[in-house]
């Protein structure tokens, strides 16, 4: 069984346009020309892929990058979810009724929230954003952040791996998901600040087949403990058998390896829905 705790959708009426934007961009990037997207960017497509490649739950993180957007977005996702498909709900932290939309994103029966610092321009460790993680913690939502570099960011990495060891410090009662295994690009730093020191974080595998040698994989593994591992792909971004395969070739025990894969992301979303 595949849980995949990281994938990207639109509504209908913008997929093609929000895709056609995403790609372009990539593509006048050196390090990221080569990347292809693998749906179309609509609910239907990533249903379509979730079966082609044997995934049977997926999680949505969609991403406000305006104030403006939070209600339609977060109203959009509590609408698409059913069928092995869950959401988290989005806030952009210049909304003035960032706290607010909490309560509503809870109330929808959304997951959690995701946070994206390169596309809402902020660090995780800022103090603006401290009453947000408060009012998080208090209702039970996980908090999914983007972590270290993003083919879309420019100049300084917003979100390195020691800005959410400080936040899981300060808020141990908040769940923290650093994606793609707590800093994209940032390994050494994720092993030297984050694997193995704190209860309250989590990692997941979004796209970083392509990026991390299975032995740094594997020691980041066994420091933090697959119990806090999840697996995910970033889809539309990347094929799910790919992290599939580098998560099976790693040398754990069968029962960490269903832990990865399913277990551990169930496990969070039953703490936030009951």
């Amino acid at each position: 069984m595949l849980f995949d705790f990281h994938t990207h959708a639109f509504a209908d009426a913008i997929a093609e346009r929000a895709m056609a934007s995403l790609l372009n961009t990539t593509k006048n990037n050196k390090e990221t020309e080569h990347m292809k997207a693998y749906t179309d960017g609509t609910i239907s497509g990533l249903r379509l892929l979730m079966q082609e490649k044997g995934v049977s739950k997926s999680l949505l993180l969609p991403i406000a990058t305006k104030p403006s957007q939070q209600t339609t977005i977060n109203n959009w996702a509590a609408e698409s979810m059913g069928s092995g498909i869950y959401s988290c709900g989005t806030i952009h932290p210049d909304a003035e009724n960032a706290v607010e939309e909490l309560e509503r994103i809870k109330s929808l029966g959304l997951c959690g929230v995701k946070l994206h610092p390169e596309y809402q321009f902020f660090r995780p460790d800022e103090e603006r954003l401290f009453p947000i993680y408060r009012k998080c913690a208090e209702l039970g939502l996980f908090v999914v952040f983007h972590a270290g570099w993003d083919p879309i960011g420019k100049g300084e990495i917003l979100a390195p791996p020691k800005s959410f060891a400080k936040i899981a410090e300060k808020f141990p009662e908040m769940t923290v998901v650093a994606a793609h295994m707590g800093g994209m690009r940032q390994f050494d730093e994720v092993e030297d600040c984050l694997a193995g020191k704190f209860g309250n974080i989590y990692f997941d595998t979004a796209a970083v087949a392509d990026y991390i040698s299975i032995e740094q994989l594997f020691r980041i593994i066994s420091a933090h403990g697959a119990d806090k591992i999840l697996f995910a792909s970033d889809a539309p971004w990347d094929n799910p058998l790919k992290e599939v395969k580098m998560i099976a070739e790693l040398p754990l025990s069968d029962e960490e390896k269903d832990l990865i894969f399913h277990k551990n992301g169930e496990k969070l979303l039953l703490a936030v829905r009951g």
